[in-house]
């Protein structure tokens, strides 16, 4: 054999043996059962407490050691908290359990710098606040975590950047980073979250916009963040700075390319004049707001103009017959008819004059008035709805509701952002809602599939349950709950609309058209109760499930939904109900089932037996997309930042904010 040869042969029989060997011991974790690993992890641990985790031996199953919870014999979380533990947590040895979806540490004195957690890509929920986690977390900590749902990182000492990996996660629901030194900017997130809480850090510069419109004491403690929802406004970019002293200009061989940029420039103003005029002459026709005098005071018109034209030919008139001093809306009307009274100060002001000049879009009418949407020329889009079944509130008791409303703060709910009174009419100015009301989204083809009806839901139920808690002295705090007053943002969040108005409704309309008056309590008793909300959200969860519009909202009909399905459980059976057009539901139909049941009990006839909305909003919060999904557990934590605790229950259990 030649040399070379010789060679070659003699380094491949060595370098063989010793990658194997050393492929064989760079994954000690594989094959280990859940007790060796789980074993393996205690060694990484220094215990503050005497016999902690003492139980914790081979000898018995590790489904019966405390802090280890199982399902079908398989460890799928670990919660150890209030145990005084620090050292290292052993990633590695916890990769070695494969079913692992949930850990937490919580209130511990675990220290340093943040784990690789990112190497247990199934997790689903990630606790760690009260510890002593510091530095910077690297901006790919969170990558691949596809699973991650849940993420408490309160109360530790992390520095830096939010790292961007945490934002983009796909099915994020809560994330707490309050109680750190987080710096720099806020980052997009991906879909909107249940639960955020980002207070007393260092973050800076503006809030996204698509975190406008939640509590402001989410970003509380933060001196350095601007924009809505909070008070402080952002400045306006730095203009260009002029050139430093000493420096010389450039020379002036760039007067060829000077004069093409200016041309340029012409051309684009050119451009843009063509542009301005076309859409002004395009804004003249569209149908504009006009208030007016009178029962039809708000509606279509071709031209601004020719309102103003029409309203002072009638003053002409007005005066001409002796009533020349009565105030008519419009450019003619003094400056106290016409200011609109905003309950939002992080919204942009305008004044009633801005909607007259708006183009307007009727968007539906009812019972109680009409709803328009109208583009401000910001290009701002408002929906005001004009209520003309007000007519008995007084000036001082309609004022002080609508402060009482324009108090309220939760992301279910429409905010309502100015209000306008006159004895004949009432305006309300509210934020538009891109998808419109849930009842054109649920009963239009493509309909809406299984996971988005169950969010649907518990937004509603968190907003209802969000009324009952603040406004307490009313006897049905919202009234009119139904599908085409729950509103859809872009990510199918529900937001409430119509909540709280029967104290100053015309009764005697309220009475014949509102959804309290059509509850079982009041057809038999004529009374409503704190349960008469109840009984609407039951009424609008068989809706949802089942595709088909209330019949007791409907002339005609002597069965109501509830009495219908009810009927259907004993007939065509419960699965024979549901809406067809949800798709596929083989891997969630236990969950629908649940949630069908849920909506009859809160349509139970007696009011006694009929749950309360906490109960409601416990059974509605722990129902899932898929059936099996047992990933989380309710923490024994209570926040030091806002107060809210949640005990240990089985892990059939979520939390919810």
């Amino acid at each position: 054999m030649p040399p070379m040869q010789a060679r070659s042969f003699s380094i491949y029989n060595v370098m063989v043996p010793l990658v194997c060997l050393l492929l064989f011991f760079s994954t000690p974790t594989h094959g280990l059962s859940d007790s060796e690993a789980i074993l393996k992890f205690k060694k990484s641990l220094v215990f503050g407490q005497e016999n902690a985790l003492a139980s914790w031996d081979a000898k018995t199953p590790p489904c019966t050691w405390p802090g280890v919870l199982c399902n079908s014999g398989s460890v799928w979380g670990l919660q150890m908290e209030n145990l005084e533990l620090s050292g290292s947590i052993d990633i590695e040895a916890l990769s070695g359990l494969t079913s692992l979806r949930t850990l937490s540490f919580m209130n511990n004195k675990f220290g340093g710098p943040f784990p690789e957690f990112k190497k247990l890509a199934a997790l689903k929920s990630l606790y760690l606040s009260n510890n002593q986690f510091g530095g910077d977390i690297p901006g790919n900590a969170f990558e691949g975590m596809g699973w991650l749902k849940k993420v408490h990182l309160a109360q530790n000492k992390f520095t830096g950047e939010i790292p961007t990996s945490v934002a983009k996660l796909p099915k994020l629901l809560e994330l707490r980073l309050d109680g750190n030194q987080f710096t720099g900017q806020i980052p997009e997130f991906e879909h909107q979250l249940h639960l955020l809480n980002l207070s007393n850090n260092a973050l800076t510069g503006p809030i996204p916009e698509s975190l406008s419109m939640i509590d402001p004491k989410v970003f509380e403690g933060n001196k350095g963040l601007c924009g809505k929802p909070l008070e402080t406004e952002c400045d306006s970019p730095s203009r260009e700075l002029p050139p430093q002293p000493g420096v010389r200009p450039q020379s002036s061989s760039r007067g060829p390319l000077v004069i093409t940029a200016i041309v340029a420039a012409l051309t684009i103003l050119i451009i843009l004049g063509v542009i301005i005029l076309l859409n002004r002459n395009y804004r003249n026709k569209q149908p504009r707001l006009v208030v007016e005098n009178g029962p039809s005071s708000l509606q279509k018109k071709t031209s601004i103009r020719e309102a103003d034209q029409s309203r002072r030919e009638r003053q002409k008139a007005d005066h001409r017959n002796g009533s020349g001093t009565t105030k008519r809306m419009g450019t003619a009307a003094g400056v106290e008819n016409t200011k609109l009274s905003f309950l939002r100060e992080d919204r942009e002001k305008f004044d009633l004059q801005d909607l007259l000049k708006a183009s307007a879009e009727i968007l539906g009418s009812g019972c109680f008035g009409a709803s328009y949407k109208a583009v401000l020329s910001s290009g701002q889009m408002m929906v005001v709805k004009r209520f003309k079944q007000m007519n008995n509130a007084g000036r001082d008791e309609f004022q002080e509701h609508m402060k009482r409303l324009g108090r309220l703060r939760h992301h279910n709910l429409l905010p309502i952002v100015a209000y306008y009174y006159r004895k004949e009419e009432k305006l309300l100015v509210c934020d538009f809602a891109e998808r419109g009301s849930l009842a054109v989204n649920l009963h239009r083809k493509p309909s809406l599939d299984w996971p988005t009806r169950l969010k649907i839901v518990k937004g509603v139920a968190r907003g209802l349950s969000y009324l009952h808690q603040d406004l307490p002295s009313l006897m049905a705090p919202h009234g009119h709950l139904k599908s085409s007053n729950v509103l859809l943002t872009k990510t199918f969040e529900p937001l409430l609309t119509d909540y709280g108005l029967i104290p100053v409704l015309n009764q005697e309309k309220a009475q014949v058209h509102m959804a309290a008056y059509r509850s079982p309590e009041y057809l038999q008793h004529r009374r409503i109760t704190k349960k008469t909300d109840v009984w609407g959200l039951g009424i609008l969860i068989l809706e949802i499930l089942t595709g088909k519009f209330p019949p007791n909202f409907s002339q005609g009909s002597e069965e109501d939904l509830a009495s219908w399905v009810n009927s259907g459980f004993h007939g065509v059976g419960a699965p024979n109900l549901l809406d067809k057009g949800m798709g596929k539901t083989s891997h969630c139909e236990g969950q629908i089932l649940k949630l069908l049941r849920i909506g009859l009990s809160c349509c139970e006839p007696d009011v006694e037996k009929r749950l309360d909305i906490g109960q409601a909003v416990e059974k509605i919060e722990v129902l899932k997309e898929r059936e099996g999904d047992d990933d989380d557990f309710y923490s024994t934590y209570v926040s030091e930042t806002d107060g809210r605790s949640s005990k240990g229950v089985s892990s059939e259990s979520i939390s919810f904010a």
